[in-house]
């Protein structure tokens, strides 16, 4: 299989493929003129701060993942009876104190 355009296509395709790959001639170079790709200070300023910033974030990434468990897997059959063991440690119920019925106005005053 041949990739060949017809002589009646070749003519155009050609002519307008040399026309759209030319340089513009009025001096503007598509914005890379004498200070192209040259960075200033302040760029440079920009840069150390997102680098530190980045070091930063690193850090903390790994005082967070420090704290991640081994496994999310539920533990095995031996150490489940123990995590339902906090029901019998649980507080006593304290007994409930009757209150003293009280009559007249000197039961209502405060010491």
């Amino acid at each position: 299989m041949s990739l060949t355009l017809p002589a009646g296509v070749a003519l155009p395709v050609t002519a307008s493929a040399l026309v759209l790959a030319q340089q513009p001639g009025n001096g503007d170079n598509g914005g890379q003129g004498e200070d192209f790709g040259k960075s200033s200070p302040v760029g440079f300023l920009v840069l150390i701060l997102f680098l530190i910033a980045v070091a930063f974030l690193v850090r903390s990434m790994t005082k967070h993942l420090k704290r991640v468990p081994a496994s999310f897997d539920d533990p095995p059959a031996e150490e489940q009876p123990e995590a339902k063991q906090p029901e019998a440690t649980a507080e006593p119920e304290k007994p409930e104190v009757a209150e003293k019925p009280t009559k007249g106005p000197s039961a209502t005053k405060a010491n």
